[in-house]
């Protein structure tokens, strides 16, 4: 004699999930956890992003020569930046943010275009610079360039 709960009737048999069944689950999650990873960023950013951060900071740089009155400058190395202000007849490095001393991200290379491979822009008080600059960066294949113009205008494009 079978015996069974009330409500449950003998003839119920239980089921569970077939393999197949199994297997579209497994591939729905799948390619839904794919997508997920292919739209989240690099965790280094994107080269143009490093760029863009670079010429806001080199424009804070040319607004603080103005506010102060005092000469600003940057420079620029293949392995990173910093600002330095002109203070009692020498260059004093400046260490607040968003001036200190940055290291460019990993895998990013500077390119300045000059043999000794760091090149210095000094902007006056007027925010006129001593000389025009191009910098490049590049990272796996892809690349920006910051232009620092004689006028003191800063801008970066797609490289």
């Amino acid at each position: 004699m079978q015996i069974s709960v009330a409500g449950n009737s003998a003839a119920t048999a239980t089921r569970g999930f077939t393999l197949v069944e199994l297997m579209v689950v497994m591939t729905i999650i799948g390619l839904a956890s794919a997508t997920a990873m292919l739209a989240m960023p690099d965790p280094r950013g994107r080269v143009q992003d490093e760029a863009v951060r670079f010429a806001a900071r080199v424009r804070a740089a040319h607004d603080s020569a103005i506010v102060e009155a005092r000469p600003v400058s940057v420079w620029v190395t293949g392995g990173g930046y910093g600002f330095d202000r002109r203070l009692a007849g020498g260059w004093t490095p400046i260490a607040e943010k968003p001036m200190r001393v940055e290291r460019w991200s990993e895998g990013t290379r500077a390119s300045i275009g000059d043999a000794s491979g760091r090149v210095r822009v000094t902007f006056d008080p007027t925010g006129l610079t001593d000389r025009p600059a191009a910098i490049r960066l590049d990272r796996d294949g892809v690349g920006a360039v910051v232009n620092i113009d004689a006028d003191g205008s800063v801008h970066a494009d797609a490289g």
